[in-house]
């Protein structure tokens, strides 16, 4: 998030939340959102779905799946017809203005309403809020970026934002939430194939060197494979073995039958959990982890906050913490000698992981003045911190851009890759629900929230239930070009007609069984927002 959650709350007059589920999928800064709209901001919803927050919202968008950048275009068509840019900031902070507005000429309102499927007067009221209530705070989820053009869709947010003059602002701001609890901090220390920590390019000589003379050697400065790349070169040789840590690639990964298949092909899979899980049927070695209540160290949450987490109890049986364990085995590989020395960092005697914080200071620098004395006192600090006496930043880009100025991107709609026809012809979307997580590993344990949700649910419209004599909680079945799934129905007009929508906490009937594998070009993000499907009553 450029901005805080705190800040967003208390200062945006215009909330516009695209693609996220806030208050089922973060509920605790979804209450802050109705907190917000209760205070008297407005909000605008742009989801397919009737998702629970749009009983707060002034407007609902009901776009059609992977329709979001022809939307956003439209609005920005009728924003600079109306001459609500703010071009005091698009003449100081930005470039590329004109060469985007060419684009944007080519998004007329009749156009946008045709591919999103949204009537003309929602486009123009939404247009008009955005336009006039400033600062607008825009917020998003993994319904912008799971599509073959998660990348273009969040530059193209951040069109919208500087357009308006909405970035660096108290209340503004472009604010992806994160879609588990330490993915922001993984990343910024270097879980990503193409950086070191706080993304310092792994192909720059200058950083290199820098992390060769902190650690002793380095990797070969060349771009790794993400996870959606590993899999399929478990078929074809690029890949041949794999250490899966928190991970549960067979509930989470999209075409189930195929990342079988890949696991099945794999000569040695290292798993390192808390609980058997899907993927644990096809390891070679188990490595059992801790929980949250059983470790210390630290995360770094949505909005970039660096925060303590403290041990409670100590861990229970054989688990190590999960730094020991990685550490452990580095030293047996170094002990090994030969060519496994070659790019390995030689101290791996930690002690405590705020010998790793220090560590950590010294080779990151949006995390320099990041301590954990200063955590410990209760410092709120946000990265980047880039001394001790640095308090943090809560809002970023107030003075500039990381790059200088701002680029805006001309971004054209691209249709999703897979469109419903004779054979299929509904649009299934997927994601979570309030009462699991993930691929439920956890949440399926639990007897109260099991309770509450205890099988698999499939959202149908009313007049598609209607059509195929679907009666609410019958068995239906839902079929794609990879597999098919079947479990109960839920009749709801929270879905609009000709698209459903599914989960994948059940491994019995998990969505990504239907999924397909096709990747966003530049984030290998796979498409889980949108397939075709077809859609049968069970037994009539």
């Amino acid at each position: 998030m450029s901005n805080s959650m705190d800040d967003v709350a208390k200062h945006s007059q215009l909330l516009f939340v695209i693609g996220s589920n806030t208050t089922e999928q973060h509920p605790v800064f979804g209450a802050r959102l109705r907190q917000a709209v209760l205070r008297g901001a407005k909000l605008i919803v742009a989801d397919p779905r009737r998702i629970d927050l749009t009983e707060y919202a002034t407007l609902h968008l009901r776009q059609r799946p992977g329709t979001d950048i022809a939307l956003l275009n439209g609005l920005m068509h009728i924003i600079l017809e109306n001459n609500w840019e703010d071009r005091a900031f698009i003449a100081e902070r930005c470039e590329n203005y004109d060469e985007f507005k060419a684009t944007i000429a080519q998004y007329p309102p009749e156009k946008v309403s045709e591919i999103t499927g949204i009537p003309l007067e929602k486009l123009h009221a939404a247009a008009q809020m955005m336009g006039t209530l400033k600062p607008m705070a825009v917020i998003w989820a993994m319904g912008i970026t799971q599509h073959i053009v998660g990348v273009r869709n969040v530059m193209t947010l951040a069109n919208v934002q500087m357009l308006l003059g909405n970035m660096g602002k108290p209340g503004g701001g472009v604010n992806p939430l994160r879609g588990q609890n330490n993915v922001q901090g993984a990343c910024d220390m270097g879980g990503l194939p193409n950086t070191y920590p706080a993304y310092q390019p792994v192909t720059n000589p200058e950083v290199a060197a820098r992390f060769k003379t902190a650690w002793g050697s380095v990797p070969a400065p060349k771009v790794g494979l993400t996870v959606t790349e590993m899999m399929p070169g478990l078929l074809d040789g690029r890949t041949h073995a794999l250490y899966i840590m928190a991970e549960d690639p067979i509930m989470s990964d999209p075409d189930t039958t195929h990342i079988r298949h890949c696991m099945e092909a794999a000569d040695f899979i290292v798993l390192q959990e808390i609980f058997p899980t899907e993927t644990s049927v096809y390891a070679d070695v188990l490595l059992p982890g801790v929980t949250f209540a059983e470790k210390d160290g630290t995360i770094t949450n949505t909005e970039r906050r660096v925060q303590l987490v403290r041990k409670a109890i100590e861990p229970l049986g054989e688990a190590r913490q999960d730094w020991q364990i990685t550490a452990e085995i580095a030293k047996r590989l170094l002990a090994l000698g030969g060519e496994v020395l070659e790019g390995s960092h030689t101290g791996w005697d930690y002690n405590h992981p705020s010998e790793i914080m220090t560590e950590i200071n010294a080779v990151t620098p949006s995390y320099a003045g990041i301590t954990y004395q200063r955590l410990e006192r209760g410092d709120r600090l946000q990265w980047p911190v880039p001394n001790l006496e640095h308090p943090g930043t809560p809002i970023l880009h107030t003075k500039g851009f990381a790059r200088g100025l701002g680029r805006f991107m001309p971004i054209d709609h691209i249709p999703p890759a897979e469109r419903p026809d004779d054979d299929y012809p509904f649009v299934l979307s997927t994601g979570r629900v309030l009462y699991h997580w993930h691929g439920g590993e956890m949440t399926r344990r639990a007897e109260s929230l099991m309770s509450l949700y205890s099988q698999a649910l499939i959202e149908v419209n009313p007049q598609d239930a209607e059509k195929m004599d679907l009666q609410v909680g019958a068995d239906v079945r839902v079929t794609s070009r990879r597999g098919v799934i079947q479990a109960k129905a839920w009749v709801t007009e929270r879905v609009p007609p000709g698209m459903v929508y599914a989960n994948f906490h059940f491994p019995e009937a998990s969505a990504n069984q239907l999924t397909l594998a096709v990747l966003d070009p530049v984030s290998k993000i796979p498409e889980y927002k949108v397939c075709a499907v077809r859609v049968e009553a069970v037994g009539v």
